[in-house]
Order: structure tokens, then sequence, then C-alpha cells
């Protein structure tokens, strides 16, 4: 009988720790490869501003950079760049190609700097470059040579794919986060087990900030973070640099 019992409390409990949509294989491996490190995107070329912080001294520690990319999550960059996905996914599934167009017009103008104009634009159509060959979708016409900021262009592409949403937003989130930690692991620098470690310490606050952006509308974006967007300037004018922003 205890048995019994524990068997029932066990499947209980992974049906509640299971996704309220689970991933059809296809879609999942879209996702996995769409978001890999080796997908060619270029990610590994940009710091965010985090080359001129740890230049400068602000960020010496594992520590430093976990709180700084925690407030991108959940008031700065980061944040937006979720709710223009979540906008891109909702607008990509209902083939509103005019209000699409205006997400990827909305998310260009965002960009703060010539830096961050850079990494996201040129992100995003390498992006769409990669995908259009082997992933080839309707959806990619919305977008002219330029092609598009590059949380719109996942978003619109995941959900050409029938990527859920969901699915999308955490993944596209914690691959950009681990390419902000992989800078903080060669500059700081931090062991890769330190790195490991700050990875796994955002991973409650990815989740979070996805499950907001699931629910948000362009009305939510905002940014607080004032000293990204002016580390991000400052880092146009650094003498020696190894990232492009």
């Amino acid at each position: 009988m205890r048995t019994d019992n524990m068997t029932r409390g066990t499947a209980m409990a992974d049906r509640d720790l299971a996704p309220k949509e689970a991933l059809a294989t296809p879609a999942l491996l879209k996702l996995m490869t769409f978001l890999s490190p080796a997908f060619p995107v270029g990610a590994f070329s940009y710091s965010h501003g985090l080359e001129f912080l740890i230049d400068k001294g602000d960020l010496r520690t594992a520590d430093a950079l976990t709180s700084w990319i925690a407030e991108l999550l959940t008031r700065g960059s980061l944040w937006n760049d979720a709710v223009l996905l979540a906008a891109a996914h909702r607008a990509a599934r209902l083939d509103a190609t005019a209000e699409l167009v205006e997400v990827a017009a909305l998310a260009e103008a965002l960009a703060g700097s010539r830096e961050r104009h850079l990494e996201t634009m040129a992100q995003g159509r390498a992006f769409l470059e990669a995908v259009a060959p082997a992933w080839p979708c309707a959806i990619l016409d919305c977008f002219g040579k330029e092609g598009a900021a590059y949380p719109v262009a996942v978003g619109a592409v995941a959900a050409a794919h029938e990527i859920a949403l969901e699915a999308a937003l955490p993944a596209y989130l914690n691959a950009v986060v681990a390419n902000l930690v992989s800078v903080g692991v060669r500059l700081v620098p931090l062991g890769q087990s330190a790195g490991l470690k700050v990875l796994a310490s955002l991973h409650q606050e990815i989740a979070a900030t996805a499950r907001r952006a699931e629910v948000s509308s362009l009305d939510d974006l905002g940014s607080a973070t004032v000293l990204a967007e002016i580390a991000a300037m400052r880092h146009e004018t650094q003498y020696s640099r190894v990232f492009r922003t």
C-alpha cells in the first residue's frame, strides 16, 4: 500500500512539473539548433557593454556579474527583448504581417546607442540568413535586406516553425545570458565552473522573466538600467577592445 501511494504521489508530482504543452520533437530540435552557441549569429563577438565595465573594474567577481545580468533580465534590455520576441511570435502566428513589421521597426528604434543597434541588428540579420536556406518559411519575406532585431527574428521564425512561445522565451533568454556569462569567463576572468554557477543562479530569474513576457504587451516595454546603456556608449570609444560591443 505504501509503495502504491508513493507511486501515485510521484506520478502526480511529475504531472505538476510537466510543461503546459509538451514541445514536439521536431520543433524542439529546431529550437535547440536555432539557439545553439554553434548557430552562426556571431554572438561571441558582442559583450553588451560588459567589456567596458570589466575593463573599468566595475565587474570583478561572479556575484557582481550575476547581479548585473539579473538587472538586465528584470528591468533592462533583456526584458525588452523578451517582450519584443513575444509580440513578434504572436504576430507571426496570426499572419499579421503589418503588425510584425511594426514590431520590427519598434525593436530597431529601441536600440539606444550605435553599438546596441549593431548588436541586435547584426545578430538578427545573421539569424535570418542562416535560417533561410535550411528552414525556409514565408514569414522571412516580411523583412527586407536589413533583416530584423534579433529577438524579433527569433520570435517570428519560432512561430513559423510551430515552436511554442512558452518554450522559445526561456530558451532565447538562456542563450543570451549564457553568452554574457561567457564574456565574464573570458575577461574577468572567471573559471568555467564559476561561470556555470553564475548561469545556474540566473535560471530562476530567466524563468520568471519568460513567464512575465509570455503575457506581456508592447505597453510593458521599458528599461531602467541606465548604467548599462552608458556602458554601451562608452565602449564605442574604448581604446583597446576584444568585442564589437
